[in-house]
């Protein structure tokens, strides 16, 4: 891996810049979008907009990567990601800035859904080894995660502009989308440090899904059900309902979500250690499980002092099966086969977590009460319970050679 950790460390680094204007961008959405005067529901009709663009986009990139260098279509993410910046900093009209949301990568959860994800992640799993694959996932998750905590501290600087310096609410918020324009150029810039080479080699090997076909589409559906679940849950909706229901300022918001950040952060290290005793596929239900019970309870504990000590046990443990699906997903196809499988698994997990914020935003303009937490937790203990059914059995090759 030596050859290639300069390379490693760029991934990283686009990564950790990328999350760190998700992470307050998240957050400042439907606060701002409340400013302009709009409901709940518009709310989450944008926050749907914004999942079904990077589906869309996200499916393009898996039917075409390999006609194109990997570094040409980071760069032109990139690119778009400034102009999402931008519009959401100068337009203040709903159908302009729902078609800037479906055009564009805005992004309304602390997760990456974007269309980085599977370019990036089919470039990581061509710079390490098998037996290195998941602690590298688990590092560019760590690194994500890490840097979207830090942004949504970084929620509350319009709050504090505004007290200080007299700057008007909505006015600073806009101006929050601007840095989330420049972090998208720094991101550039280091995505240009990716060789040629390296893009090249990945074209030439690209090839659509053959043998492991079953197993992908299969796993597109379970992650599918999973992302439903979660789309109930974008960091936007679940900054809306405590703003709603306990009227938690903004920086408190943001505080809190730095906290889970953390948490979840320290337990991407965590899985690695525990899939190498239970195996990818046991980590990834068992500390899931326990995790979905926590919003399943959530609507249900009067004080806002409950649901924080909820949602931080959640983040604890909803986070292990991140690194761990990513390493399963790339270590149970050929790789010439991996950035379609990387695609076909994250497309169908954006359009559905997509229908989620709306349903969720309809939800919260009807009643107070914490419907969507409710909606998201049965559907994702239903996705534990069927993917251990079906890919128990399914391992990939470090453990099969180690039963």
């Amino acid at each position: 891996m030596s050859a290639t950790r300069p390379d490693f460390r760029r991934i990283l680094v686009a990564r950790g810049l990328r999350a760190f204007g998700d992470g307050f961008v998240s957050l400042l959405l439907p606060i701002t979008l409340l400013e302009l005067g709009w409901s709940p529901l518009q709310v989450g009709v944008v926050a749907t907009a914004t999942l079904l663009g990077s589906g869309a986009m996200t499916l393009a990139v898996g039917r075409y990567a390999a006609r194109f260098p990997y570094r040409t279509l980071l760069l032109a993410a990139a690119a778009l990601l400034v102009a999402t910046g931008l519009g959401f900093a100068t337009l203040t009209g709903f159908w302009p800035l729902a078609v800037v949301a479906l055009v564009g990568t805005l992004n309304p959860s602390s997760g990456d859904v974007s269309v980085f994800l599977p370019l990036e992640h089919a470039l990581l799993s061509r710079l390490v080894p098998d037996e290195r694959r998941t602690a590298a996932f688990a590092h560019y998750s760590l690194t994500g995660t890490l840097a979207a905590a830090v942004g949504a501290l970084a929620a509350g600087l319009p709050a504090l502009a505004t007290a200080t310096l007299g700057v008007a609410p909505l006015a600073a918020m806009q101006a929050m989308f601007v840095l989330y324009a420049l972090c998208a150029v720094a991101a550039a810039f280091v995505y240009r440090g990716l060789p040629p080479t390296l893009a090249a080699g990945a074209r030439a090997g690209a090839a659509p899904l053959r043998t492991s076909k079953r197993n992908v589409y299969a796993l597109a559906a379970l992650f599918s059900l999973d992302s439903f679940g979660s789309g109930f849950v974008v960091q936007s909706m679940v900054a809306l309902w405590l703003y709603q229901a306990f009227a938690m300022p903004l920086a408190a918001a943001g505080t809190l979500f730095f906290w889970t950040g953390v948490l979840s952060s320290l337990s991407f290290l965590v899985a690695v250690r525990i899939a190498g005793r239970i195996g990818l596929v046991n980590t990834m239900v068992f500390t899931h499980l326990p995790a979905n019970l926590c919003l399943v309870a959530i609507p249900f504990v009067p004080s806002l002092a409950g649901v924080v000590v909820l949602l931080l046990v959640r983040s604890a443990l909803s986070q292990m099966d991140v690194p761990t699906r990513s390493s399963y997903v790339m270590a149970i196809v050929p790789p010439a086969e991996r950035p379609a499988a990387a695609s076909l698994t994250a497309v169908p997990r954006s359009l559905a977590s997509a229908v989620g914020p709306f349903l969720a935003g309809w939800m919260l303009g009807a009643s107070p009460f914490g419907w969507p937490f409710l909606a998201a937790g049965a559907t994702k203990i239903a996705y534990d319970v069927l993917l251990l059914a079906r890919f128990r059995g399914v391992k990939p090759p470090e453990e099969a050679a180690h039963p």
